[in-house]
């Protein structure tokens, strides 16, 4: 074959989507697709919730630089809404999530506004604070039922055609609220918005004497990012046909940092691959006499002294060409 020919036929490809990312991509979503076969349902449900949710926190603090320690409340405070819309208000799964995810909105909001002007430990400190506060809400509201929670919640039926009450089905839709969730996150990223975001974080000064007003930035990314989070908390009281106080404690954000770290922090899969290897290995080792939080620090610290950038951080840096940019 003539090097014209095989220029012809790489060029071919790529127009046609054979490059190496289109296939990875393809194969990716092959294996979704035909993952629950092979998997338990459930458990792939909960990947798909955890990874949605560390993937919205990643957006606000791999591309913004703003690490909350409060995005429980928007992941819980959204599971909460959800469960009660649809088993008390007989609302239909998907308004539902759509109340939820305004829900967060409206609180990613207002928890913006009050802590977006300060920075660092600042900023994460007063995330905590109001966190802590809709922990309590819950813990003291009546329709929360306190610790025990919103449970047998209905899945219903999504819009009147797909029973959510079959395994199958349930995955399909959680899937695919997955996949519009990270579509819309890799559309932002690669958005002029958000290569604002990347400079705000890079060199926030900078930013602002190139005439950036970057609060009003700083500010959209953080509701982006709590609608997402109440979007997977919502999601998941379906899923689980249940919302507890389990979801708005502080461990819970922090989990979700664990998550984004071990993935790697600033890309689009890290959150992703970080979501399912902590949601395993609670699964895994919940039925053997090992204490999961021990063995899953040990792992964190391990990860961090061998994989600084997390997993896949590391894997990219060291791809060839990639580690000298």
């Amino acid at each position: 074959m003539s090097l014209q020919t095989r220029d012809t036929l790489h060029e071919g490809l790529a127009l046609r989507g054979g490059s190496p990312r289109v296939l990875l991509t393809g194969a990716l979503l092959l294996l979704a697709v035909l993952a629950p076969y092979a998997l338990y349902p459930v458990f792939l449900m909960k990947v798909l919730c955890f990874a949605l949710f560390a993937c919205a926190f990643n957006l606000l603090i791999g591309f913004a630089g703003l690490l909350s320690f409060g995005h429980a409340a928007f992941f819980g405070g959204a599971a909460y809404v959800a469960a009660h819309v649809v088993k008390e208000w007989g609302w239909a799964p998907e308004a539902g999530l759509l109340a939820a995810t305004a829900t967060a909105g409206a609180m990613g909001l207002v928890f913006g506004l009050l802590a977006i002007r300060r920075q660092g430990i600042y900023f994460a400190m007063i995330t905590l604070a109001l966190s802590q506060m809709i922990f309590f809400l819950a813990l003291q509201l009546p329709f929360t039922h306190g610790e025990d929670g919103i449970q047998a919640v209905p899945r219903g039926v999504l819009f009147g055609l797909f029973d959510l009450s079959r395994p199958l089905t349930m995955y399909y839709t959680v899937l695919a609220i997955f996949l519009g969730g990270f579509a819309l996150i890799w559309r932002t990223v690669h958005s002029p918005f958000g290569q604002v975001l990347k400079a705000i974080r890079e060199n926030e000064p900078r930013a602002v004497s190139l005439g950036y007003r970057t609060e009003r930035y700083k500010l959209l990314a953080f509701v982006l990012s709590a609608s997402l989070a109440g979007l997977a908390g919502g999601t998941k009281a379906l899923v689980f046909q249940l919302a507890s106080l389990t979801d708005v404690t502080w461990q819970m954000s922090g989990e979700v940092v664990l998550m984004t770290l071990l993935g790697g922090m600033g890309t689009l899969l890290g959150p992703v691959v970080g979501a399912a290897l902590v949601v395993t290995l609670e699964s895994h080792l919940a039925s053997t006499s090992l204490p999961v939080p021990v063995v899953i620090g040990a792992i964190f610290v391990i990860c961090v002294l061998l994989f600084r950038r997390g997993i896949v951080g590391e894997l990219l840096h060291r791809l060839p060409g990639k580690g000298k940019r």
